[in-house]
């Protein structure tokens, strides 16, 4: 069953605005960089619960989903 986990990112706005997560910080400490961001819209999370933005990234060649609920950020953990 999945859960939710809370991550610490590491962000930065562009140029025009956009608030792009560069990492996230999991739970045990570890970083791992966002190699790529896939698609950015609001969408709820099916698995865990909560919504907002929701960032599909590509981390370490596997897409994962980023979610910012307010000034807080979550992903779907095991």
């Amino acid at each position: 069953m999945a859960r939710k986990v809370i991550v610490r990112v590491l962000a930065e706005f562009n140029e025009h605005g956009q608030l792009l997560p560069q990492s996230i910080t999991w739970e045990d400490g570890r970083r791992y960089a966002i190699d790529r961001i896939l698609d950015v819209r609001q969408a709820a999370s099916l698995k865990v619960g909560g919504s907002g933005l929701r960032y599909t990234c590509r981390i370490q060649g596997r897409a994962v989903y980023l979610f910012q609920d307010d000034n807080c950020w979550f992903m779907e953990g095991r």
